[in-house]
């Protein structure tokens, strides 16, 4: 075999092992340290009632979920603590197997069940209240009445039923078997585990991204606190530290994910998921330096975003990973020259009208990185990304939705225009319609209502071609008014102002005739081919 064949023979990866499991069984394997805690979370987080609600289902052999496990040797910083309860230390060069999916509800039955009665508030002192079959947080460390039953006896078979002895003895014979009933429904309450082999981290993050437990979404930034976290750092905490360091200019709300890339490529590695996986081999000082050259050039793309491209917070950036490079573009290149900085808007606009950001795979991680070392080294005049130049369809095919890039893009050109109102002459306010919280400021020119009388439908009537910054007012003006109606008004009123106003709408001479005489398509077209024209220029092309 020669050295090229041997190279591609890889270790074979571990199918998913299927199993159904005893939930306390599932909990003595984490007090006795075969089933580990990753540190996802620092600290218990469901509320009381969610604590009784779970503890309920199980008592009525409702389904509460499966659970995940990761079987790896892999060191991973873990939980010491589970519900105050202290968890062994796993054997050395065990396979341990880390739970990444059920931390809540198997810290819950942890709880209830072994609870050792240090504190009256502790989410963990649940008593069965034997006459109603309902859970009831208690608010006492004594011992309660007798059809109250103390969740953490069950465990203890013995201590269990010399309570269920003492209320056959009172004659309570109901109770009595309500508390059997009970007992036999937490011994045998199962639950489907899958355990995953010994898979490299890379591959074991696109599984544990899918995982939204309870409504808390799990990412790779989770994966990777566990495989870092020391005492005197946290990777998690470090991140929302630069987060609420960006909070002033409203970009706090860059994703953990976007940074945790930045963290990467500032360490010396890369964007992609492996390249993420090597930065549990570096030390707690490496990692703290990178997290302050990570800050730190954020601060600088966030002013580009702000100054360059009039993006007021991170909601309105099209793609997130747009920021990730342009972080690494600034930390690398503190102080572009006058030319490099226009390099950079055109990158911006050309990603962004393109949809590159769209399917952003592994192979364009490295293929950016690459094209970004040669630009900050002058080896290039741009920063050469393969993007291709959208055609006019895109502003008249697309119809305009809050969450969606084109509809961001089309929001931050319209900016870049300085509008105006086209009713009122007044300059639009772009940064409170650019807080995105809404749609309130953004406005159909050929009114929604006036075009579905002629049957056209919402999705066509919505087309990005067809929407303009406008003040609410003015829009409840014209109202169902007809183009053809309200903008010859606009004009006979107005003159050669209303023909400015339009324009910094992006609503040219052809868009103009097409509207006056009531002629839809031929005014998408004509304001989508304008769009489409000025963002070309912006992109340089």
């Amino acid at each position: 075999m020669n050295d090229n064949i041997a190279a591609k023979v890889v270790k074979p990866i571990k199918d998913p092992q299927p199993s159904v499991d005893r939930i306390d069984d599932l909990a003595k394997r984490i007090l006795n340290g075969d089933i580990y805690l990753p540190k996802f979370q620092r600290e218990f987080v469901w509320q009381r009632r969610q604590v009784i609600d779970l503890l309920d289902s199980v008592a009525r052999n409702y389904p509460i979920g499966s659970i995940l496990l990761w079987q790896s040797k892999q060191e991973l910083r873990s939980e010491s603590r589970i519900a105050d309860l202290e968890i062994k230390l796993p054997k050395p060069d065990y396979p341990v197997n880390y739970l990444l999916d059920g931390q809540q509800r198997l810290s819950s039955i942890c709880g209830a069940l072994y609870w050792e009665g240090g504190n009256v508030d502790s989410p963990w002192n649940v008593a069965f209240d034997l006459r109603t079959k309902t859970f009831v947080h208690l608010d006492s460390l004594e011992e309660p009445a007798q059809y109250l039953v103390r969740l953490n006896k069950l465990p203890n078979p013995s201590v269990f039923f010399l309570h269920v002895a003492a209320l056959d003895a009172a004659k309570e014979s109901e109770l009595a078997n309500n508390a059997r009933e009970l007992f036999d429904r937490f011994k045998d309450y199962k639950v489907a585990t899958v355990t995953l082999g010994d898979m490299p981290l890379a591959d074991v993050a696109p599984i544990f991204e899918r995982i939204n437990s309870t409504g808390t979404r799990l990412t790779i930034v989770d994966l990777m606190r566990a495989a870092t976290w020391s005492q005197d750092f946290d990777l998690v905490d470090s991140i929302d530290e630069i987060r609420d360091a960006l909070e002033a200019k409203s970009f706090d709300g860059i994703e953990r994910k976007a940074i945790l890339r930045i963290v990467s490529a500032s360490i010396g590695g890369g964007f992609t998921v492996e390249n993420i996986d090597d930065i549990r081999k570096s030390t707690t000082d490496k990692l703290k330096v990178a997290v302050n050259a990570t800050e730190e050039s954020l601060k600088r793309t966030v002013d580009f975003l702000s100054t360059h491209i009039k993006v007021p917070s991170a909601q309105v950036v099209p793609y997130s990973n747009q920021i990730v490079v342009l972080a690494e573009i600034l930390r690398r290149l503190p102080t572009p020259t006058p030319q490099q900085w226009i390099a950079i808007e055109n990158w911006f606009w050309r990603t962004g009208l393109s949809g590159y950001f769209g399917g952003w795979n592994s192979g364009m991680m490295s293929t950016d990185l690459a094209a970004v070392v040669n630009f900050t080294q002058s080896k290039s005049v741009e920063i050469e990304i393969p993007t291709q130049k959208p055609d006019s369809r895109l502003w008249s095919g697309r119809a305009f939705r809050l969450n969606n890039a084109h509809s961001k893009i089309l929001a931050l050109i319209l900016a870049y225009q300085n509008p105006i109102d086209i009713l009122t002459g007044q300059a639009i306010d772009t940064s409170k319609a650019l807080a995105w919280q809404n749609s309130k400021e953004f406005h159909h020119f050929f009114p929604q209502a006036f075009l579905k009388k002629k049957g056209i439908a919402l999705n066509k009537a919505s087309a990005l071609a067809n929407i303009v910054y406008l003040s609410s007012s003015s829009n409840k003006e014209i109202s169902e008014s007809a183009p053809s109606i309200y903008l010859k008004k606009i004009l006979d009123d107005n003159g050669e102002k209303a023909l400015k106003w339009l324009d910094s709408n992006l609503i040219d001479e052809n868009a103009i005739k097409a509207a006056l005489v009531d002629d839809y398509d031929a005014f998408i077209q004509a304001r989508a081919n304008h769009i489409n024209h000025v963002a070309s220029k912006l992109a340089g092309w």
